[in-house]
């Protein structure tokens, strides 16, 4: 195998024309078992000869060695490589990363860990936005990196910013835990704001997908779907004929005190409610979701005093009526 220079020298050469990356893919593909595993330690140096968006497939494959080793992480935590890493998300080329999309999201995957465990999730906020508009073929494809991107949001409490994907109409996917997880942290996103219509109409997307078998995020949906429909309507609405039988057959199942809690918000005593949800605290607190966000992020806490606050509300316009 060549030396790392010789394959820099050919990254630079060759990184013009169709025709002159596809060469260069091929040796690229070479390398990435051989010259590159083997020196990653020594690869970071190298980037400086390159240009993020002139050689992205090139500095790519280099970046992707260096970073998927835990001790080069471990070396580098907090310097100058996740400056390195988001300059080149912001800068590639976007036919040039599309050559090798699983490496791409590799880094992007790097970037968004280095900055959680930083506790400063809101740098990887622009690089991210960036990472999925370059990843994507057109804005009505749904990306892994969606949903990395709007976890990230929601860290850093910067819900607006989520909206600029949110936003876009969805027409392709590829992976369904992708779509059960955009619609999800979607939807956090969404109550954040008290955009309680919108996030309603993600968790419904997320409890009606179609799915084989019932998994974690879709019971996690249902939850937020309960408290979200008492909010916004103060009723949760019936399965529609098109969800799924195994969501309808043990959804429910699954989320019992959330069940009772709509149950008991039904029988129109605030006293009631509010003893139900006393008496179950602890049960509640078991029953947050763990899908890569701490407790207090996910609004449930909100989401009752909501129901509370819709509960008092009611309650006045009703003796306001009954006293005309």
């Amino acid at each position: 195998m060549e030396s790392v220079e010789a394959l820099v020298a050919h990254i630079q050469g060759l990184s013009g024309s169709p025709d002159e990356l596809a060469q260069l893919h091929g040796l690229l593909k070479q390398a990435d078992g051989d010259a590159l595993r083997v020196h990653s330690a020594g690869l970071l140096p190298f980037l400086s000869h390159l240009h993020p968006g002139a050689h992205s497939l090139g500095y790519l494959y280099l970046l992707d060695s260096f970073v998927s080793s835990s001790a080069n992480l471990r070396a580098h935590a907090g310097g100058d490589l996740l400056v390195t890493v988001a300059d080149f998300l912001t800068s590639c080329s976007a036919d040039q990363i599309r050559m090798a999309p699983d490496k791409f999201l590799n880094v992007c995957r790097v970037l968004k860990n280095e900055v959680m465990q930083l506790n400063a999730p809101i740098r990887g906020i622009a690089p991210l936005r960036a990472a999925v508009r370059k990843i994507q073929t057109s804005s009505e494809q749904l990306t892994p990196l969606h949903a990395e991107y709007l976890m990230l949001c929601l860290l850093a409490k910067q819900y607006k910013a989520g909206l600029s994907v949110l936003e876009d109409d969805i027409f392709e996917v590829d992976q369904p835990k992708d779509l059960f997880l955009y619609c999800y942290y979607g939807a956090m996103i969404y109550i954040g704001l008290k955009k309680f219509r919108k996030a309603l109409e993600l968790l419904h997307n997320a409890v009606t997908a179609p799915m084989s078998s019932l998994n974690a995020i879709t019971v996690e949906a249902y939850k937020k779907y309960v408290l979200v429909s008492l909010i916004q309507s103060g009723q949760v609405p019936s399965f529609p004929k098109y969800t799924s039988s195994t969501a309808q057959r043990n959804l429910k199942n699954h989320t019992q005190i959330y069940v009772d809690l709509s149950t008991c918000y039904g029988t129109g005593s605030y006293s009631d409610l509010e003893t139900f949800i006393q008496s179950n605290a602890e049960a509640f607190q078991t029953a947050y979701p763990r899908l890569y966000l701490p407790p207090s992020l996910l609004g449930t806490t909100s989401c009752y005093f909501s129901i509370y606050m819709l509960y008092i509300t009611k309650e006045s316009v009703s003796k306001i009526f009954m006293a005309q």
